[in-house]
């Protein structure tokens, strides 16, 4: 991919995933059709993913992005494990944001951890691609 400035050419690139046991992919289906109606390529994993299976097709998607949609309780673990993952695998320039079923109490400590964004019910198609838009690929301009 060609840069411009020190900015990646091209669209943005978000792997959108569903992680652990949870089947209900509906919103992440929907979040995947409007990152892609935005003008974004998307890459959309499926169910039952793990966070190695998910930070394995980010990079070889040379994803900008991580979107996990995570309604099963499970958020503190699965977003955890995929940062940790792509610090390991020296990607950690691979944005992570998500949504889904997540206590007002969890998203402070996990954007300490590393989440950059966090939706929960509720949060327009629209607010979520103007704030991939406004967030992804920042990293590489600072």
């Amino acid at each position: 991919m060609e840069a411009v400035m020190g900015v990646a050419a091209g669209p943005i690139r978000v792997v959108v995933a569903k992680p652990g046991l949870d089947g209900h992919d509906r919103g992440a289906k929907v979040i995947a059709r409007a990152l892609r109606d935005a003008g974004m390529e998307v890459i959309y994993t499926g169910l039952h993913q793990t966070p190695e299976q998910i930070v394995d097709t980010a990079i070889q998607e040379d994803a900008d992005a991580i979107g996990l949609s995570i309604l099963s309780g499970a958020h503190n673990t699965l977003f955890t494990a995929v940062i940790e993952l792509l610090k390991e695998r020296d990607a950690a320039d691979i944005l992570v944001f998500g949504g889904g079923i997540i206590p007002e109490a969890d998203i402070a400590p996990l954007k300490e951890k590393g989440v950059a964004g966090i939706f929960t019910p509720g949060a327009t198609t629209a607010s979520i691609v103007e704030w991939v838009r406004a967030n992804v690929r920042q990293s590489a301009q600072a």
